[in-house]
Parts: structure tokens; C-alpha cells; sequence
């Protein structure tokens, strides 16, 4: 079964004719496979237990109309692959219908040679933000680094890498417009501050239709913004945060991957935000902390 313009859209050499078995084991980590779905366990220490059905539906209905984005990460384990990672594509995958799944192959020891492989692709010039998203993500969930590791590791503040992470919670249209150089960093960066994934996308086709710069992007934004607060992540600007406070929200932001906002009373006190809007999302958040305390 074909896998729609997705990953020939954005996986470079996706087309390639397929290699024999034993060839595929060997691989590096830059070579996608296709291969069966049922021949793939899934990973028995996997620390999420629960998935959003809507949420895994509505994956699923995006891979029906542009493939599979990011491949899942496989291992060889006994003439059958072990999942290590994308487990929620994986499963969305089923639903979808298909049969096979593209898909990274590891070996059973090959930690450090995946690590320094994906370092070394992230330093290409050629690589788009989400192809960077993507070497990032795959460093966090299959080196075992913090953000702040691999900020170290890659040379980059803690904010860019946080920064390009979330480039991956955005709708896969948006994502491969990125991929297609359709907008810019700077249009993302915008499109990241609202929470409203359909406000995104009417931005983002606002964005194409209208050829918007990215500081008109940004004033649509503010627009949006204002007329419905309730649809942006409503964070403070840290200039008006006491330093410790800004510092706080930054590392929660740098270290979770996502929205937080620190809101400060008058007696010294206050309270930590991070917000979600479905039972996936806060999975994903506390998954996020239990790997904090590994």
C-alpha cells in the first residue's frame, strides 16, 4: 500500500527501490524501510499505558491523506522488529489501514553510532526545521538525553532546541508546508504561540493564499489573539516575570517541551500553569515528568 505524499514529501530518498532483509538490518540511521506491521512488537517498557481514542482517530485521518511524516524507530530482535519508539503512529497506522510503516532499523547495541549519526545530520545546511525537529526529537526518546544535553550535544541553546521541538505539535499540513518552504521559521515560531490547532491552520492557509510576511504573520496573530484569548497560550512575556520566575518558566518550557506560564500574586505567591486539551496530551505531560525523575 502506498503511503501517501507524506513521506515522499518529506523523507528524502523515500523512493529509493526497497533493500533485501539482511541489508535492512545493517542500515544506518538515515535510510527508511518499509516494513510489515505485523512483524513489529511493540516495546514491553514503554512507560505510556493510555492513548486518546479521538486523538488516535484523528492521526489516523491525517495519515490517510499525507502518509506517515516522521518513520517510527525499530529494533531487530529475532528475525522480528521491537518497537522503540512512535508508538501512537504506530497504532494510528493500524487504523488507518496500512500495511506496512516506514521505519528507522537499529541494532541491539548500536546507541552511540545512532547518537553521533543523527549529531552529524543535524549539522547538514541542507536540513529543513522539521527534518531538525525530528533529529532532536529522535535523540531525546532514543539516547535518553534532556533537552539540556542535547542542547549541549548539538551546540544550540536550550530555548532554539525547545523551540524546534514544538515545531512537531503542530498539524501535519503545517509541518509539511515547512518541509515544502512554504513559510519560514519565523512564520512557525508565530504559529506556535496559539493553541488552537484549527486557528493555526486558518492562519496558516492565510499565510499561503496572501504571500504574509512573518511580521504580518505575527500582527494576525496578536489579532487573533485579542479578539480570542481563550485560543492562544495566554503566556506572559518574561519581561514581566521577576528573574527566578522568568528562569522557572524557561526551564519548565526547555525541559517539557511544552506551553507553560508562571502567574505571580501579590503576597509572593503564585501558581504554575501548563495547560492541555485532551486526555492524550496530558499522558504526553506526564510522561514528560516521569522521565524528569528517571
Amino acid at each position: 500500500m502506498a503511503l501517501g505524499r507524506g513521506l515522499g514529501a518529506l523523507i528524502e530518498n523515500a523512493n529509493e527501490p526497497q533493500r533485501n532483509e539482511v541489508t535492512e538490518h545493517r542500515v544506518t540511521s538515515e535510510l527508511v524501510n518499509e516494513i510489515d506491521l505485523d512483524k513489529i512488537d511493540l516495546n514491553p517498557y514503554q512507560p505510556r499505558t493510555s492513548f486518546d481514542e479521538e486523538a488516535l482517530n484523528e492521526l489516523s485521518e491525517s495519515i490517510k491523506r499525507l502518509g506517515i511524516i516522521q518513520p517510527i524507530t525499530v529494533r531487530s530482535v529475532d528475525g522480528k522488529f521491537q518497537l522503540i519508539s512512535g508508538e501512537r503512529r504506530l497504532r494510528a497506522a493500524k487504523i488507518a489501514g496500512l500495511k506496512r510503516i516506514p521505519a528507522y532499523i537499529r541494532t541491539a547495541d548500536d546507541q552511540g553510532l545512532l547518537e553521533m549519526a543523527l549529531v552529524e545530520n543535524i549539522q547538514r545546511e541542507d536540513l529543513d526545521a522539521i527534518e531538525v525537529a525530528i533529529s532532536y526529537q529522535r535523540l531525546i526518546e532514543e539516547c535518553s538525553l534532556t533537552q539540556e544535553n542535547l542542547a549541549d550535544r548539538v551546540g544550540k541553546k536550550r530555548a532554539t532546541v525547545g523551540n524546534y521541538l514544538r515545531l512537531l505539535k503542530l498539524p501535519a499540513d503545517i509541518q509539511l508546508g515547512i518541509r515544502q518552504t512554504k513559510l519560514s521559521m519565523g512564520h512557525a515560531r508565530a504559529l506556535i504561540t496559539i493553541d488552537d490547532p484549527i486557528a493555526q491552520l486558518k492562519i496558516y492557509r492565510a499565510i499561503i493564499d496572501n504571500d504574509l510576511s512573518v511580521r504580518k504573520t505575527e500582527e494576525e496573530v496578536r489579532a487573533l489573539q485579542e479578539k480570542h484569548p481563550e485560543k492562544s497560550q495566554k503566556l506572559k512575556s518574561n519581561k514581566d516575570l521577576p528573574e527566578t520566575e522568568a528562569q522557572l518558566k524557561d526551564h519548565l518550557i526547555n525541559k517539557l517541551g511544552w506551553a507553560a506560564d508562571i502567574k505571580t500574586g501579590s503576597k509572593g505567591d503564585g501558581k504554575i500553569v501548563i495547560s492541555y486539551h485532551n486526555k492524550g496530551e496530558l499522558q504526553e505531560i506526564i510522561h514528560k515528568f516521569n522521565s524528569l525523575e528517571e
